[in-house]
């Protein structure tokens, strides 16, 4: 029991989890939240933006930060494409009724696949499974190459650098990581709790 409470307070501070595991266990985590189901709630913003910071302070190599972790959320999202897509395949098969449902998606996807690959990478949960229900709608293989090689670099290069850029900036700012992670954590949110908060004040 003591050795699970021990895991889950690493999951919580990340910083601890960081200087645990190095750059490896970041490219770890990054692949697992983007590219499996169950890593949904792993911090992957809130890990970035501290690893950026601790990489402005010597503790990391920014190069290799930003080469792997971009790969990881790379080969994570086509890792979650091909999962969706076998799954897809498999429901049309198997239960016809979710064909007009995959229809659907498949037209959305079509007309706004490319914005929703790029953008769901700044939204915690949202980037996990877009991905896969992109595979399910079946969206065209190529575009979503496309978009997914330029959402992950986007994303991996604005939340590393954004973390080391502040690094260099503000002396001492590792003292307030708590004060950034619940910063960064709350912008990621953001967009999630404002639609939250249309629907329900439009019902």
């Amino acid at each position: 029991m003591d050795g699970l409470m021990d895991t889950l307070r690493q999951l919580i501070d990340v910083r601890a989890l960081i200087q645990w595991g190095g750059t490896i266990g970041i490219t770890a985590i990054i692949f697992v939240e983007t590219g499996l189901f169950f890593g949904f709630f792993l911090p992957g913003d809130s890990l970035l933006v501290t690893a950026g910071i601790l990489a402005a302070a010597g503790q990391l190599d920014i190069r290799w930060l930003i080469l792997f972790p971009t790969l990881a959320a790379i080969i994570g999202d086509q890792t979650g494409y091909i999962i969706g897509r076998k799954a897809g395949n498999a429901l049309r098969e198997k239960y016809p009724k979710f064909k007009d449902h995959l229809d659907k998606a498949h037209a959305f996807y079509e007309k706004y696949g490319a914005k929703t690959i790029v953008f769901a990478r700044f939204v915690p949960i949202v980037r996990t499974f877009v991905p896969a229900v992109a595979g399910a709608a079946r969206m065209d293989y190529k575009t979503f190459v496309t978009f997914n090689v330029f959402g992950g670099a986007l994303w991996v290069l604005s939340t590393t650098l954004l973390g080391y850029g502040l690094g260099r900036a503000i002396p001492d700012i590792e003292k307030y990581l708590h004060l950034v992670i619940a910063v960064v954590v709350l912008l990621s949110i953001s967009p999630s709790l404002y639609e939250w908060w249309k629907i329900r004040k439009s019902s």
